[in-house]
């Protein structure tokens, strides 16, 4: 059992290698990968695609002298196996362990903390422009895919890259997939080239049986090599013309689970002094049956069986994306007019049901954030209600198309914001504790934040009837029912009595507010608890109640401090005498670890919470 991955160092062996050891060597690690990550949970599917391209990049470049970028980063446990980092698997993920990502902190083969998409050949054409402009010597691999290619900023790389006549190359490693099943004219090409490989079949044929004819067959070969742009334009210009045409070396598309072919290839790539990109075709989810036939529910999972894939803990509560899916179908039953809009995250957002339900109103739009709220100004514009459901984290990505295009027309579109606050293992790329503060900024947003289930709904249904832009922002997980009281717009909810203390908290925190009242109950202090339910526009006359007689307030948020809640009730109650305390995420980016162990860390427990109220009474 592992006989190549613990007897030989990595990756150093890799360049002696059979390729019958290497291809061993794939059964090992998919083998290892499965039996780690079912415990652990993390990111499956995308690695177990990327097994062969991993080897064939680590065999033939000479890391980390050379700088191999992998895009989004979530394909890299491989590349973290075969680089020194096996022992780390039993942490991945995990508080203070190895992360899911790559990390320069972490091994000097990490080149760049990648964790959005579309990114790495930006990346690469800087670092290969920096190292020309110092006469440095080494290679620039930026891979790509897992619907990378989709992205915007992707794009402008390609169409820069001629510009910077720049010794790089590219991996387009195609699956076919990101998260959801790929969309647009891009997947449609890039699925027309992956359905023919008669130039790359027809030049191996023709070099094996030259090679046969003796004395003048390395002649023929040679001859036969000077008239390969003929031969190519023949036969496969149309399925390159794209990449060709911007100046970029195009090789494929090539078998990207053939380990000789991907190092054949790659060797021909580093002769070339310009821009050079690789089509490797990969199957998502490759030797683990259930992970082949469910991509999608294998791309980011939590610890499960690897007999059966069935995952290990799952809460009987239906989870926040649930209630949003569920709860938009129903609304889109009784109004026509209402659209899901997704950037590959239907499944990840909670949309699946919607898509079956009304397939002529979901719109996914690809790894395109920009592009998916510009389209959605696009449609409320023009008299439709959008629905652009989006993980916190990647709303960044679009901030300019939520000023110019959503704010400045005070369009009607609602931006469903899934993952906000902490979101556990995935770390310091995927926490979305920056959204309050980025959306409370832009003149005519609306904000809310529900604190259960029933509250989602009840902002839902706000959010249907509004005729400016609105945010609703929700965490991951199980939502807890706290009661179903209608929400008001603009109106915080009195959520509990005292005299004492007054709690200020919103979203997710509510919870905790009132676990930290109730601890705090049992020591004789009276807290009372409100939910803010609104950031933008905030109640202004509640907070301004809240603080009359009390002695301390204390506000709670899953969000950085700086535009968020606190910050908002200190300017409205900051001449009002009575002391505040302002309990948030620190001006830091978070590292990984589950909730749980990360609100304890940070002091926004229930527990961290009332012993701060204790302290801030006795001071």
């Amino acid at each position: 059992m592992n006989k190549f991955l613990r007897e030989h160092n990595f990756p150093e062996d890799l360049k002696n290698m059979t390729y019958e050891d290497l291809e061993l060597l794939t059964f090992e690690i998919r083998d290892f990968l499965v039996d780690s990550v079912s415990k652990t949970g993390g990111h499956l599917a995308s690695n177990l695609g990327a097994v062969e391209l991993t080897i064939a990049l680590l065999k033939t470049f000479d890391a980390p002298k050379d700088k191999i970028l992998w895009d989004v980063g979530h394909q890299t446990y491989v590349y973290k196996m075969l680089t020194g980092r096996m022992d780390g698997f039993k942490t991945l993920r995990q508080l203070d362990g190895m992360s899911g990502f790559p990390k320069v902190k972490e091994s000097d083969y990490d080149v760049f903390d990648t964790g959005h998409s579309s990114t790495s050949i930006s990346l690469g054409m800087g670092i290969a422009a920096a190292r020309d402009l110092q006469g440095e010597d080494y290679n620039v691999v930026s891979v790509i895919g897992d619907g990378s290619m989709t992205g915007g900023i992707a794009f402008e790389a390609l169409n820069n890259i001629n510009n910077l006549e720049s010794k790089m190359i590219i991996i387009l490693n195609d699956n076919g997939m990101s998260i959801s099943p790929n969309t647009g004219g891009l997947s449609s090409y890039l699925t027309k080239m992956r359905g023919t490989r008669k130039y790359i079949n027809m030049k191996a044929n023709i070099k094996k049986r030259m090679g046969r004819v003796p004395v003048i067959g390395d002649g023929m070969i040679s001859g036969v090599h000077n008239a390969k742009e003929s031969i190519k334009s023949a036969v496969i210009v149309e399925e390159g013309l794209f990449f060709e045409e911007l100046g970029i070396k195009y090789f494929g598309p090539i078998d990207g689970h053939n380990i000789e072919e991907l190092c054949e290839t790659l060797e021909v790539a580093k002769s070339f002094d310009k821009p050079v990109i690789i089509h490797a075709m990969t199957e998502k989810g490759k030797g683990y049956s259930k992970a082949e036939a469910n991509p999608s529910v294998f791309h980011g999972i939590g610890p499960f069986d690897p007999d059966t894939g069935k995952a290990i803990k799952k809460s009987s509560a239906p989870s926040y994306s649930k209630v949003f899916g569920d709860k938009l179908t129903a609304m889109a039953d009784n109004n026509d007019k209402i659209v899901a809009i997704s950037a590959a995250m239907i499944d990840g957002t909670g949309l699946e049901g919607f898509a079956k339900a009304h397939p002529d109103r979901m719109y996914d739009v690809g790894i395109a954030e920009g592009h998916a709220v510009a389209f959605a100004s696009g449609m409320a514009k023009a008299g439709i209600k959008p629905y652009v459901a989006v993980y916190s984290t990647f709303l960044q990505r679009a901030y300019d198309q939520l000023v110019e295009d959503i704010c400045l027309q005070n369009l009607p579109a609602v931006f469903c914001l899934d993952r906000a606050g902490i979101v556990g293992a995935d770390g310091e790329t995927h926490h979305g504790i920056l959204d309050l503060s980025y959306l409370s900024s832009m003149p005519n947003m609306t904000i809310m934040a529900p604190k259960d289930g029933p509250e989602l709904e009840n902002m839902m249904n706000i959010s249907e009837a509004m005729d400016g832009p609105c945010a609703i922002r929700y965490p991951r997980g199980s939502t807890p029912v706290i009661n179903e009281e209608p929400v008001v717009y603009g109106k915080a909810e009195y959520l509990r009595e005292g005299d004492e203390v007054v709690i200020w908290a919103i979203g997710s925190m509510v919870s905790h507010a009132l676990e930290a009242a109730d601890l705090l109950q049992a020591e004789g202090i009276n807290a009372a608890v409100y939910n803010a339910r609104f950031l933008k526009p905030i109640d202004d006359e509640a907070i301004r109640q809240s603080a009359k007689n009390a002695k301390l307030i204390m506000t709670i948020e899953d969000n950085v401090l700086s535009g968020g809640l606190g910050e908002a009730i200190d300017s409205i109650i900051i001449n009002e005498g009575v002391k505040i305390v302002n309990l948030s995420w620190p001006d830091q980016f978070i590292e990984h670890g589950t909730q749980a162990q990360l609100y304890e860390r940070y002091g926004l427990d229930s527990r961290s919470i009332a012993e701060r109220i204790k302290k801030e009474l006795e001071r």
